[in-house]
């Protein structure tokens, strides 16, 4: 069964197949969040930019996301502000933490209908060594002027309708999107902006020339000055390296049939969008139409059979048993990239070539706000006031046993998990 965004977001924009020749100062490879914010705040800036996408805008994760609008990193923001080094760290830490901030005021600028909602974030666990974790989250975060509230089991069984968890944090700032929604209305804004969007127009080869660069798809090519490459969990071989230095993780999700009015009120009564603290663990939301969508790990491939989603059927009924016999009617998943610090990429392979992926599963917001900085350095601002180091293109050994490593590492979270660890 196809994903349900395709159903309920707002129409795709035109973005016909390259067929001739064009020349541009920017051109952007690949259309999801971390591209089109970028091609629309250059064009903003006054820059002639082309985007061009093997499939269409928001094809990728960008598309097939849960479309929960989280504040922060993987890790808090002490141990990423000591990870990241004192100059990078606070800067990609701030910029984190505000990203939902920047998202929902571009979305409200924009006029983008993606059925945005501030309903807020709940981070939650199911055992004690994560309450004190998360208690001590909160505590990093509100030092650093974010209103995060610890709330304690009774307000989190309330607001959720489960009594699975212990404790939960909870952030005003968050919320949700229809993520397809959000890619089609940004492509939208980009080509009110001036922006020419090709889909259908995967670019076979790249190429350094005398003026800048040449990017060649089976129809036809693009010359322009600079380049940015904004693929993630979607990389191939353009660039030497490029695939390999990331994991291209799949995500899975299912989305049921409109909740009756009995259990409307019963699951997520409190409308919050809800993700799981610990190793491997679950997300979920209502949308607009109160289905429930559950998301999770699943098959680490392209998954179109229902058995592939029962394990999260069989979570959903654990959280809420009243869904016994709930028709679910839609499953999908999708690649992001991870990398192995969890930390998002910025590369600079060659002049005038730039690269940014790595989200690790925390790009909605945080790609959107992240490619309003790109577009300020590539329209000619300094590498070094980007929130993040200019790093090269490390591949990572052994990646051809990806999978098996992403298997043997689910396994062992799992582990993690029930000791709860």
């Amino acid at each position: 069964m196809a994903s349900l965004y395709p159903a309920t977001a707002i129409a795709p924009v035109a973005a016909p197949q390259l067929d001739a020749p064009l020349r541009s100062e920017i051109l952007i490879v690949g259309a999801g969040y971390t591209g089109l914010s970028t091609a629309l705040h250059l064009a903003e800036r006054g820059r002639s930019v082309v985007v061009l996408e093997a499939r269409e805008p928001g094809f990728g994760a960008a598309g097939r996301n849960g479309g929960q609008v989280n504040a922060g990193l993987k890790y808090d923001p002490d141990v990423a502000e000591e990870r990241l080094g004192p100059v990078f760290g606070p800067r990609l830490t701030r910029l984190a933490l505000d990203a939902p901030n920047f998202l929902f005021a571009l979305i409200e600028r924009l006029g983008i209908e993606c059925e945005a909602s501030r309903c807020g974030t709940l981070r939650t666990s199911y055992s004690p060594a994560q309450a004190a974790a998360l208690r001590v989250a909160v505590e990093q975060w509100r030092r650093r002027g974010v209103p995060l509230e610890f709330w304690t089991r009774e307000r989190v069984e309330a607001a959720t309708g489960t009594s699975r968890y212990l404790a939960a944090a909870f952030d005003p700032q968050g919320g949700s999107v229809n993520p397809l929604g959000l890619a089609r209305g940004l492509a939208a804004a980009a080509l009110r902006a001036g922006v020419k969007i090709h889909g259908s127009s995967r670019v076979l080869s790249l190429e350094r020339h005398a003026t800048g660069w040449r990017a060649r798809t089976a129809q036809a090519s693009v010359s322009a000055d600079q380049v940015v490459v904004a693929t993630d969990g979607y990389s191939d071989d353009l660039l030497p390296g490029l695939r390999r230095s990331v994991v291209p993780i799949f995500s899975a999700i299912i989305a049921s049939a409109p909740l009756p009015a009995n259990l409307a009120t019963s699951v997520l009564p409190g409308g919050q969008v809800v993700y799981e603290s610990g190793n491997i663990t679950a997300y979920y939301r209502r949308d607009a139409a109160n289905r429930l969508l559950m998301g999770g790990r699943g098959p680490q491939h392209a998954a179109v059979n229902r058995a592939d989603y029962r394990h999260l059927e069989d979570y959903a009924r654990r959280l809420w048993p009243a869904l016994e016999g709930l028709e679910w009617t839609h499953w999908w998943n999708g690649q992001f990239a991870v990398t192995p610090d969890f930390y998002p990429r910025f590369h600079r392979p060659d002049e005038g070539l730039y690269v940014l992926l790595g989200y690790s599963g925390r790009g909605l917001a945080l790609s959107s706000a992240l490619g309003r900085e790109l577009a300020a350095v590539v329209a000619g601002g300094s590498p070094d006031d980007f929130p993040l180091p200019l790093t090269p293109v490390r591949p990572l050994s052994l990646h051809r046993f990806w999978r098996l490593g992403v298997a043997t590492r689910v396994l062992y979270g799992r582990l993690l998990d029930r000791l709860g660890a």
